[in-house]
């Protein structure tokens, strides 16, 4: 069936991108009722190289490694074995006493505990490297994070040795939260991370090639990473142009290291078993119909959960104008405010080095998109959303 003009759009902006030089691959699918409605890839693994697209490649999704630790969360909650308002200590007592660091370098204690809602919501008091003017981020710059041999037990234990950014619930900050978050899941089942993610939620849903590393016989098929080498460094924008400059991911995102995890970031994945999860964040339910999530935890986790005073969200220089926070991403509440084409209710997350999905009820719609380019400045994710958005009627 010939594809329609408006449908053609999201390959021509996607290609538009790579003749332009902005990325050297791009990946996308959209489902509509569960079913495939838009699928394509334009470019290549690496075009520095010649290097063409490999039959499903690998991508480092990065932040988009979060919503798995929040679903986790969710089902835990449904087992009775934890509570959204209990005080992380509770689990990790190293965060019982914490500081909080002002604008001036002053550090007094913080009165209020961290509970395991301000973790999934972002509201903690913690921060990340790469968050501007923010003294606490700094204090993260020099830290274990991005030391690849570094524990996640370790990297949690160091980061409740640092002080907060501000009065946990008062503010939305993007952080290292999901990282302790996926500690306590450690703590609750007794599990390493990598079996509990695997135990709960990829077996379970067909996720065979989802993981912290890729097998050695398939890293031909791990995507060429671009931009920075460099988490802290991603929003240090020049006003150039974006071209493609190799980016070294030994040392941040290892492909071949069994001990390396994190919670906030480090899965590898494919379009197809990103799909899958996305799938399922819009159903609760397994790939053989087995109910994972209930229909009343989905609702709860794509709720918005911040005040007016703590929109719209930023993380440095982007904005989500229109758009709060739920327990696994961010959830738009007022499209009016919003720069794109959207419904009420939209939602889902992105990963650092662009790659992006949504969840759209109201038009029975998953999307993602799947790019390696680190510290973009082109906002890839919105152009291919807008073109699928303008085709829905068409």
């Amino acid at each position: 069936m010939q594809t329609s003009p408006r449908k053609q759009r999201i390959h021509s902006v996607a290609q538009s991108h790579i003749e332009a030089g902005h990325f050297s691959g791009i990946e996308w699918l959209v489902s509509r009722g569960g079913e495939h409605w838009s699928r394509g890839s334009v470019g290549m693994a690496d075009a520095l190289n010649g290097i063409a697209m490999p039959d499903r490649p690998f991508y480092r999704v990065f932040s988009m490694t979060k919503p798995v630790i929040s679903a986790i969360t969710l089902m835990l909650m449904e087992q009775g074995r934890l509570r959204l308002y209990t005080p992380i200590s509770a689990y990790l007592p190293e965060f019982a006493e914490m500081t909080i660091i002002d604008d001036e370098g002053d550090i007094r204690p913080a009165k209020a505990p961290i509970l395991i809602e301000h973790l999934l919501t972002h509201r903690a008091g913690l921060s990340y490297g790469f968050i501007p003017d923010c003294p606490a981020g700094r204090l993260h710059r020099e830290g274990l994070m991005a030391d690849a041999s570094a524990s996640l037990e370790e990297v949690v234990r160091e980061v409740a040795g640092l002080p907060l950014a501000f009065e946990p619930g008062s503010q939305w900050r993007y952080s290292v939260a999901t990282d302790v978050m996926a500690r306590i899941l450690e703590v609750i089942v007794g599990k390493p991370l990598p079996e509990i993610l695997k135990e709960a939620v990829f077996d379970s849903l067909g996720m065979s090639e989802t993981g912290f590393m890729i097998p050695e016989g398939q890293r031909h098929r791990l995507m060429a990473m671009f931009g920075k080498s460099d988490l802290n460094t991603i929003f240090d924008y020049d006003d150039q142009p974006q071209s493609l400059v190799a980016a070294d991911m030994t040392s941040l995102y290892p492909a071949d290291d069994p001990n390396y995890y994190r919670g906030g970031y480090g899965l590898f994945s494919t379009l197809d078993d990103y799909g899958l999860f996305t799938a399922f964040l819009r159903t609760g339910l397994s790939a053989t119909g087995e109910r994972l999530l209930s229909r009343k935890a989905l609702e709860l986790m794509w709720t918005n959960r911040l005040p007016a005073n703590q929109m719209p969200m930023r993380i440095g220089p982007i904005v989500f104008a229109g758009y709060g926070h739920g327990l696994a991403g961010r959830v738009m509440v007022d499209p009016g405010q919003g720069f794109g084409l959207t419904s009420v209710g939209e939602c889902g997350w992105a990963g650092a080095a662009t790659t992006y999905f949504w969840i759209d009820k109201a038009e029975d719609l998953t999307g993602i998109v799947m790019a390696q380019y680190l510290g973009s400045k082109i906002p890839l994710q919105d152009d291919i959303r807008n073109a699928v958005y303008q085709a829905l009627d068409d």
